[in-house]
């Protein structure tokens, strides 16, 4: 009887993203990792499979849909526990991220943050946010079309959200109460701007300037406000600029520059998904015959 031995798993991808101190990584493994640290700070999705492995806070386990944290030094390790192998999604955040997190959160900590359990469960806000973090950064690394300032935006709105999740449920401090003042005239500005702004956005961060706000609480106040985040209220004042600019005779690659869109597909696709009907059938039933005013 021949007993064979089975082929380790390992498959990495490291993704970059917009700004230095933030990167991410997808793995699948069947490796046992030894005791090692990081420098930076790390939130992951354990996606499939289960793990085992020592922490700063004692040995635990985590199953698919578990979210993992490591802090800066923090000495750990890995293995698959039941399963061959596990596959999980990590974003890394160096100390100064995080620490600009915090203060834009108004968390004070004097002795430093550190994220309380190595293995987070039943938080299902925080697990939706980092996925969708996860995603954008996906995106933004699949080309030079991908990596617009709309898709930017995207990925800092993600950031925040998540960060402020993160350190507002798990850090070794709470978030102060949010004020109940209104800042209606502040998100029309930002509004206003963006508006101005459709083929260069500002980033997130120059919005909050902008607002007197931090960023995640301009990001709170502003979906408040409008209804959807900034990236997904931009894209969707894309589309009506693409629209009305079809409807005055533009070409659809003209209309799809205009707008701000990166190429006539990435329009096609914005454009459908909000109006249920392709820029090319709206060309179409617009172009003729010549349309009159209505009667009064």
């Amino acid at each position: 009887m021949v007993t064979t031995t089975p082929t380790p798993t390992h498959r990495a991808q490291v993704f970059g993203s917009p700004w230095e101190g933030v990167y991410a990584t997808h793995i699948e493994s069947s490796r046992h990792y030894g005791r090692h640290w990081h420098a930076v700070y790390g939130l992951g999705l354990l996606d499939q499979g289960a793990q085992s492995s020592a922490s700063g806070r004692g040995a635990v386990d985590a199953y698919a849909g578990d979210l993992i944290t490591t802090n800066p030094g923090e000495v750990h390790d890995g293995r698959p526990l039941g399963t061959p192998s596990r596959r999980w999604r990590m974003v890394y955040l160096e100390p100064s991220v995080v620490q600009a997190m915090a203060d834009d959160l108004a968390i004070a900590s004097p002795q430093g943050l550190a994220l309380a359990r190595p293995v987070i469960q039943h938080d299902l806000a925080l697990r939706t946010a980092l996925d969708q973090l996860l995603q954008r950064l996906a995106h933004w690394n699949e080309g030079p079309q991908a990596s617009t300032s709309v898709a930017a935006l995207a990925c800092e709105e993600a950031l925040a959200h998540t960060g402020a999740l993160l350190l507002g449920r798990h850090a070794n401090a709470a978030l102060p109460q949010a004020s109940a003042a209104e800042a209606a005239a502040a998100m029309r500005q930002v509004r206003d701007r963006l508006a101005d702004l459709l083929r260069a956005p500002p980033t997130l961060a120059q919005l909050a300037t902008m607002s007197g706000l931090g960023k995640y609480q301009l990001l709170r106040r502003f979906t408040q406000a409008y209804g959807l985040p900034p990236h997904a209220w931009l894209l969707q004042q894309r589309a009506e600029h693409a629209r009305h600019r079809v409807l005055r005779g533009a070409s659809l690659a003209d209309a799809a520059a205009d707008s701000g869109f990166a190429d006539q597909s990435h329009m096609t696709r914005i454009f459908t998904r909000q109006f249920g009907f392709t820029p090319g059938a709206w060309q179409k039933a617009t172009a003729s015959p010549p349309r009159r005013p209505l009667p009064q």
